[in-house]
C-alpha cells in the first residue's frame, strides 16, 4: 500500500506561465488520445449519456492560492495538479467537481485546464454554495468565469444550502440551456433524510452524498431511492477523507483483491463504491500523479459482484 496523505481526496495564467507549463510535456506523460482499454461507463438516467465511473474531485487538493503556498511554492504546486490532470485524463477521466468553498480551487481549474490535454472531454461539475437567489447568480456567473467555460454541465446545491431558493434558477438555466444537468448535495449524514423528501418530490438530473466501504447508510434509503427516481449518483468521500487508508495501514491487501484486478487499497475502497448498480461516478481527490493514476486503475479489471461486496467489507472489518 502506498503511504496517503489525508487530505489527498476535497486568473488564468500569463505567458510566460504557459510555457513553463507547457513544457512539462517533455516529461512524458501519456496523452489522453492514446489508446486504452475500455472502461467501466454509466449512464446518466435523465438523458442517456455515459460517463466513466470514477472522476476527481478538488476539495482541499486544489486549493493552492499564493497566500497559502507563497509565489514560488505555488508555481511548484500547480505543476504537481497539472500532472494530476493529465493522469486523469490520459486515463480516460472525464467528470471534474469543484465548489466556491474549496478556496482558489475553481480559478486553479481555469488556470490549467487550457494546458491540459484530454480536457476537450471535460464533464465540468460545481456547486453554489450562498444564500439568496441573486447572490446565486453571482456565484454561478463568477464560477463560470473562473473555470473559464461557457456552461456548466452540472450544477449543484452545495449541501442543500437554500436549495427552495435555487431550484427555480436552476430549472430555468436548464430550460434554456444554459446548464445542461442540476442536483443537490450533502456531505453530512444528518442530511439524508432532507435529501430523500427533495428525491421524493422534485425532478433532479443528479444527487451526490458520501458513501465508502466504512459508511454504508446510504444503501437502505438514498441509493435504492436515487435509482427509483432515475437520478444519477455522485459519491463524495469514498477513501473518508483520507480515513480508510489510516485504518488500513500497515495491512496486506486481502486475497479477494487479486480476484478483482485491485494492486492496491485505493482500487480496493473505489471498485466496492462503483460496483453499486446505483453509483454513477465517485470523485476522490488527490494532489499526486501517482495516486491519480492508481484511482483510475479501479477502471481495469473485473467489478466485484454482491457476494464479492460483502466479501470485502468482511476483509476490511477484520
Amino acid at each position: 500500500m502506498s503511504g496517503r496523505n489525508p487530505h489527498d481526496q476535497g486568473l488564468h495564467p500569463g505567458r510566460r506561465r504557459f510555457l513553463a507549463l507547457a513544457a512539462l510535456g517533455a516529461l512524458g506523460l501519456p496523452h489522453a488520445a492514446a489508446a486504452r482499454p475500455a472502461i467501466p461507463l454509466r449512464t446518466i438516467p435523465a438523458s442517456g449519456e455515459r460517463l466513466p465511473a470514477i472522476g476527481m474531485g478538488t476539495w482541499i487538493t486544489f486549493d493552492v492560492g499564493e497566500g497559502r503556498w507563497g509565489v514560488g511554492g505555488r508555481s511548484e504546486a500547480l505543476t504537481a495538479r497539472w500532472q494530476v490532470l493529465q493522469a486523469f485524463f490520459a486515463a480516460g477521466g472525464r467528470l471534474i467537481e469543484s465548489s466556491p468553498m474549496y478556496g482558489s480551487a475553481e480559478a486553479v481549474l481555469g488556470e490549467l485546464l487550457p494546458q491540459s490535454p484530454g480536457a476537450a472531454a471535460l464533464f465540468s461539475a460545481t456547486k453554489l454554495w450562498t444564500p439568496g437567489q441573486r447572490l446565486g447568480e453571482q456565484q454561478m456567473a463568477r464560477s463560470l468565469a473562473l473555470w473559464g467555460l461557457p456552461r456548466f454541465d452540472l450544477m449543484q446545491v452545495h449541501n442543500l444550502l437554500d436549495w427552495q431558493a435555487h431550484l427555480p434558477t436552476l430549472l430555468r438555466m436548464r430550460a434554456e440551456g444554459a446548464v445542461r444537468y442540476i442536483g443537490i448535495t450533502t456531505s453530512h449524514g444528518r442530511r439524508h433524510e432532507d435529501m430523500a423528501a427533495i428525491l421524493r418530490r422534485e425532478r433532479l438530473d443528479f444527487v451526490q452524498f458520501t458513501y465508502n466501504i466504512a459508511h454504508r447508510a446510504v444503501e437502505d434509503r438514498l441509493l435504492p431511492l436515487a435509482a427509483e427516481r432515475g437520478c444519477a449518483v455522485l459519491v463524495n468521500r469514498p477513501f473518508d477523507g483520507g480515513g480508510l487508508f489510516r485504518q488500513v495501514r500497515g495491512r496486506p491487501l486481502p486475497a479477494l483483491a487479486a480476484e478483482l484486478g485491485c494492486a492496491n487499497w485505493a482500487q480496493f475502497f473505489l471498485k466496492f463504491v462503483i460496483a453499486h448498480p446505483a453509483v454513477t461516478c465517485a470523485i476522490p481527490a488527490t494532489s499526486l500523479a501517482a495516486h491519480m493514476r492508481e484511482n483510475m486503475g479501479a477502471l481495469s479489471g473485473p467489478l466485484p459482484d454482491a457476494a464479492q461486496r460483502r466479501r470485502m467489507v468482511a476483509a476490511f472489518e477484520a
